[in-house]
């Protein structure tokens, strides 16, 4: 795995596993479920990452879409690719709602709704709700 999966908690943080992308619980959360959707390529360029990886991820952000529904019933989903500190590629996804979501003990609300994310609100996990919430998600991952 690339630098940046290791960066965002890697194996910890292991939701899903494809061919070419992980699913990682963002271990900062400014909304609940918020993940990281992360190219195991070494493609520091969204450009550079290979055909396959392209055609692969169509399929990883439905299940992601659809597992996000079932766990937050957001009301919108944002994918940022910054890539401003974590060189490869790599997308933050958001699901966005009004109000507060909860689980496992931990409640986040969406600080920036309706507008752009806040993500300097967002709640930071430690490991023992890391390892809860990444249990809960991937149970609607497994759905």
């Amino acid at each position: 795995m690339n630098d940046t999966i290791v960066r965002f908690g890697y194996p910890a943080t292991l939701i899903a596993e494809h061919e070419h992308w992980v699913v990682l619980l963002r271990p900062d959360q400014p909304t609940l479920g918020s993940l990281v959707l992360a190219a195991k390529a070494e493609a520091t360029a969204f450009h550079a990452l290979p055909p396959a990886a392209f055609a692969e991820m169509g399929a990883v952000v439905v299940s992601i879409e659809r597992a996000l529904k079932a766990a937050v019933d957001y009301a919108k989903i944002n994918y940022l690719m910054l890539m401003m500190v974590d060189p490869h590629v790599h997308f933050h996804v958001i699901p966005r709602y009004d109000g507060e979501r909860n689980a496992e003990g931990v409640t986040v609300g969406d600080a920036g709704w309706p507008k752009a994310p806040a993500l300097g609100e967002a709640v930071s996990l430690d490991a023992a709700r890391t390892d809860a919430l990444v249990a809960w998600l991937k149970g609607h991952f497994a759905g």
